[in-house]
Parts: C-alpha cells; sequence; structure tokens
C-alpha cells in the first residue's frame, strides 16, 4: 500500500507549463540555437534596458549580503511613479507571486474564486493550490463577460481575479466597464486587476487604476517587470492596494522574494521612460507586421492589445499542435494554448521585425 501525501487537490494540481526555452528545442531538433526564434512567452525582443544592466553591475558589489527584504529603494521608485504611500506597495517574485499570495491570504478551501474563461492558467492553479473551488465564467467574444462575472458572485466568494488586456487573447476591458463592476462588487470581495500588459496600450486607452484603489479597499492591482520592462528573467512584481490588504499579503509573503539584482535593475527601468516608449513603438509596429499578414492570409485572430496575438492555426481540435510541431522543426517558438480549452489556435509574441518575419514565412510554409 503506498503512501499519499498532502491534500487531495495538491496532489490533482498540473505544473505551470512554460514557452519551451530556446535550449530545448535546438536539443530535441537538432537546430542551432543561434537560429531559433523564440515568440513563446511574451518577452520584450529589445532585451533588458542598459540602465538596468549597469545598475545590476553596481549592485553586484552587495550581493553576498542578503537583499533589502523591504525594498525600500523599489518601493520608493514605485511610489514616486503612482503616487502612492510605500505602506501601499506589496513586492513579488514576479506578478505570478502577487497572485498566489493573494488566494493564500484571501480563500480557504472549499471557498470560491472567480475568473473568466480563457484567461491566465496561473488564476486556477493558485485556486487549487489552496483548496479553493473554481467559478469560472464564460468568456464573451474571447474575454470578460462583467456582469456576468457580477452575477456569478455568491456567499462564499472571497477572490475575482480579471485581466487587462487577457492573456492569452489580448481583449480589452474599458475604464467604464471595470468600475460599473467594482460597484457591484461586495466590500468583503478582494479584486485583483492583472495589468501585465498595461504598458502596451495606446495612450487613448490607458486609464487610472489607481484612483479606484484610493476609491475600493477590496481592489489590488498587480504589475509585473517581465514584459514591456524586459526583466522576465529577474521577476520583479508588484501590487498597489490599500493597508489593509497590504498587510495581510505581507505577512505570508517570503521575507526576500526580490533579489539585491532584480531590485536594482527594476528601480532603474521603472525610471527609463526612453525605453519604454521605445517598446511599446516597437510592439505597436510588430502588430501591424503580423495582423496585416495575417489579413492577407486569411487567418483568423483576436484583436489584440497586448504584445502578442492569439490565431487560428487550423479547423480541427489538432490544428494548433500539429502547426506547433511544425513551426518547431522549423526553429519557430510559438505558443499552444490547448491548455486554456483552445486547441485550434496558437499565441505568437510579438518580436524583431525580422523574427516576425521569420515567424511569417515559416507559417506561410506549414500552412501550405
Amino acid at each position: 500500500m503506498s503512501i499519499q501525501f498532502g491534500p487531495d487537490y495538491v496532489r490533482a494540481l498540473a505544473p505551470y507549463q512554460g514557452g519551451k526555452p530556446i535550449s530545448e528545442v535546438a536539443r530535441e531538433f537538432g537546430l542551432d540555437e543561434a537560429k531559433i526564434v523564440k515568440l513563446a512567452s511574451n518577452e520584450n525582443p529589445l532585451g533588458m534596458p542598459e540602465s538596468a544592466k549597469q545598475a545590476m553591475l553596481r549592485a553586484m558589489a552587495e550581493s553576498a549580503r542578503y537583499p533589502d527584504a523591504n525594498g525600500f529603494d523599489l518601493k520608493g521608485a514605485i511610489s514616486a511613479k503612482y503616487d502612492v504611500p510605500q505602506d501601499w506597495i506589496t513586492l513579488g517574485n514576479g506578478s505570478n507571486d502577487i497572485l498566489e499570495l493573494c488566494a493564500h491570504a484571501f480563500v480557504q478551501p472549499g471557498q470560491s474564486v472567480i475568473f473568466a474563461e480563457y484567461s491566465f492558467a496561473v488564476y486556477p492553479l493558485a485556486t487549487q493550490a489552496v483548496g479553493g473551488r473554481a467559478n469560472i465564467v464564460p468568456s464573451k467574444d474571447f474575454g470578460h463577460d462583467l456582469p456576468a462575472m457580477a452575477k456569478a458572485i455568491a456567499e462564499d466568494t472571497r477572490l475575482v481575479f480579471i485581466a487587462n488586456p487577457n492573456n492569452p487573447t489580448g481583449t480589452f476591458l474599458q475604464a467604464g466597464e471595470i468600475e460599473a463592476f467594482l460597484k457591484q462588487v461586495p466590500p468583503h470581495v478582494v479584486v485583483v486587476l492583472d495589468e501585465a500588459y498595461n504598458e502596451y496600450l495606446a495612450p487613448e486607452q490607458q486609464y487610472d487604476s489607481i484612483a479606484w484603489v484610493r476609491q475600493y479597499p477590496n481592489l489590488i492591482v498587480s504589475r509585473t517587470m517581465s514584459k514591456a520592462y524586459g526583466l522576465a528573467g529577474l521577476r520583479v512584481g508588484f501590487g498597489i492596494s490599500q493597508p489593509v490588504i497590504t498587510d495581510l499579503l505581507n505577512r505570508i509573503r517570503q521575507p526576500f522574494n526580490v533579489n539585491t539584482l532584480a531590485q536594482a535593475a527594476a528601480v532603474a527601468a521603472l525610471n527609463d521612460t526612453a525605453f519604454l516608449k521605445k517598446s511599446a513603438e516597437l510592439n505597436a509596429q510588430g502588430y501591424r507586421q503580423l495582423t496585416q499578414a495575417f489579413d492577407a492570409m486569411g487567418l483568423l485572430y483576436v484583436p489584440s492589445f497586448g504584445n502578442f496575438v492569439l490565431f487560428k492555426a487550423g479547423d480541427d481540435d489538432q490544428a494548433g499542435a500539429r502547426v506547433n510541431l511544425a513551426l518547431l522543426k522549423q526553429g519557430i517558438i510559438v505558443r499552444p494554448v490547448g491548455n486554456y480549452g483552445l486547441p485550434q489556435w496558437l499565441r505568437v509574441s510579438i518580436g524583431l521585425p525580422e523574427e516576425n518575419a521569420a515567424f511569417l514565412a515559416a507559417l506561410k510554409q506549414v500552412l501550405a
């Protein structure tokens, strides 16, 4: 008789699967790493800003010592950028850390967590890891149906996840839609507004979510430094909320969850407005490059407000896996989304112009 450890809901977890690393694809298909194009994980194709690299080099002298557990300088930079007190800020080992902290802080086994169909894979994982019950609301046009999500709030609901823009579909909610939803949420239900791709929004689409944090004590806005800021490998995220939430999150947060080099790089990146502007401009250019090609090829895609595009690879349920494998053999890494319930689709990150062109050339060959 074998011994089983841990609760059933933990044993039932399927670990998060990231995009395939370049080195793995090179080994698996016998390819030259230098010729492989990775467009799978929504990383910034410009890489890390030079300002962040230099800040890391200066910080290396202190690497033998523990990081600042309270992240004073980083919180100071966030506080100045978003005009909030430092005790409204929670630092995370990437924004995934913030999402998981919220589940641990606010959800007990059996209580419900609400999120949309086709939304970020970490939401169900974080829910299941604490024994919560996932209440998945059917999508509307591949995005959030906020009126339906409001109606789904039950007596046992403790947490709601909203991604805007949404990953993996790229859909976007207007400010008025979110504000109308927040007004309907009971004060004991915490809402996580996950804005990992906010920096890619055009100026006319930007809205002030921090103003909502000042108005709603049950709201936390989550941000990441992994996308537009180019620090995916350093794992830096943060949440902004009133102290009634921040205090609880910091009670269960690992004390050194953001390392010394990451903190230094993040401070520099936050203040590097030129790099952020260049990232957004390159992304807008790449989006046009990809979607114009999709239009010419007659491919269906979901209009995106992030740094990726979800497109339909074929009409059968093996299409996504089949096209993905064919692209891998040509050294092009994109993201299958069958685990999201979208087996006919693939998600491609927006890369440099030459990377986008290589992907499109390979895709045309595969589909032909």
